[in-house]
């Protein structure tokens, strides 16, 4: 059998995700917010799902910044192409 010759990349640095999002047991009973909210994560993805857009979000949770929902999205598809390749 031949050597694997593959260019192996260092896996990409993926930011600290506590500075997105947060769960502690006394917030919502420990659901996973963005961070400095009250605001679940997966209410950014379920709006997404349905159909609104990330300014539908925004205006519907102003105490999310749109920094930390695009960041959030970022990391999210960080972690879908991670995975994709790891494959």
């Amino acid at each position: 059998m031949g050597r694997d010759y593959t260019l192996r990349m260092p896996a990409p640095e993926f930011p600290d995700l506590s500075s997105l999002v947060h769960s502690d047991p006394d917030v919502l009973g420990g659901t996973p917010v963005f961070a400095g909210t009250r605001v679940p994560a997966t209410a950014l993805v379920e709006y997404l799902e349905a159909g609104d857009s990330l300014d539908d979000f925004l205006a519907d949770f102003p105490s999310v910044e749109r920094a930390q929902a695009i960041e959030t999205l970022e990391v999210l598809r960080a972690l879908l192409s991670r995975h994709a390749s790891a494959a």
